[in-house]
C-alpha cells in the first residue's frame, strides 16, 4: 500500500473579501487600525520620554562621581605605574576590588584635506598608499541591459510589489 502524504496548512486567519464592497470596507479597517497603531505608539514614545527624563535625574549624580573617582584613581595609578606594572613587564595590576589596564591602541590615519593629501601622493609617486576600487556600475548595466544579459552570473531582476494605502484626511493643526 502507497504511503499517503499529508500537507498541512494554517487556516486563515481573516477573511478573503468576496466582493469590491468587502475590499472597500477591509481597506478602510486597515487604515483604522493604522491610525490606532500609531496613536500608541505616540503614547508609548511619550511615556518613554516621561520616564527617561525622571531616570536622567536620579542618574546623572552618579555619572559625576564616577568621572571624579575614575579621574583621582587613574592619577595615582600613574603616579604609582612603575610598581604597580613590577617596571613595565606587565600591563594589568590587580587592587582587591578591581583591576585597573594599559592598553595602546592600534595606530590611526587621521586626514584633514583629502584631495590635497591624494595629490601629495601622487606628485610623490607614492602610489602604492592610494587605493583603486574596481566594482560594477549597476546604473550603466541598467541602462543597457541587452548589452550584458548573455553574461553568467549576472541576472537583472525586477519585482512588484502590492501597497495598500488607505485613504486620511489631512488635518492643519490650529496654534
Amino acid at each position: 500500500m502507497a504511503k499517503v502524504t499529508r500537507i498541512k496548512t494554517d487556516a486563515a486567519r481573516y477573511p478573503v473579501p468576496q466582493t469590491r464592497a468587502q475590499a472597500v470596507s477591509a481597506i478602510a479597517e486597515i487604515g483604522n487600525r493604522q491610525r490606532d497603531r500609531e496613536r500608541l505608539k505616540a503614547d508609548m514614545d511619550d511615556e518613554i520620554v516621561k520616564i527617561r527624563e525622571r531616570y536622567d535625574k536620579l542618574i546623572a549624580p552618579h555619572n559625576d562621581d564616577i568621572t571624579g573617582l575614575s579621574s583621582g584613581v587613574h592619577t595615582w595609578c600613574e603616579a604609582n605605574r612603575a610598581d604597580l606594572t613590577n617596571q613595565g613587564k606587565v600591563k594589568t595590576a590587580n587592587l582587591m576590588s578591581g583591576e585597573v589596564r594599559w592598553r595602546m591602541r592600534p595606530p590611526s590615519v587621521g586626514v584633514r584635506n583629502q584631495e590635497a593629501v591624494l595629490q601629495a601622493l601622487k606628485d610623490l609617486r607614492l602610489a602604492r598608499f592610494i587605493r583603486t576600487r574596481e566594482e560594477l556600475n549597476k546604473e550603466a548595466i541598467l541602462a543597457e541591459p541587452e548589452a550584458v544579459q548573455h553574461i553568467k552570473g549576472l541576472t537583472i531582476t525586477q519585482r512588484e510589489d502590492f501597497i495598500i494605502v488607505p485613504f486620511e484626511t489631512n488635518l492643519e493643526e490650529v496654534a
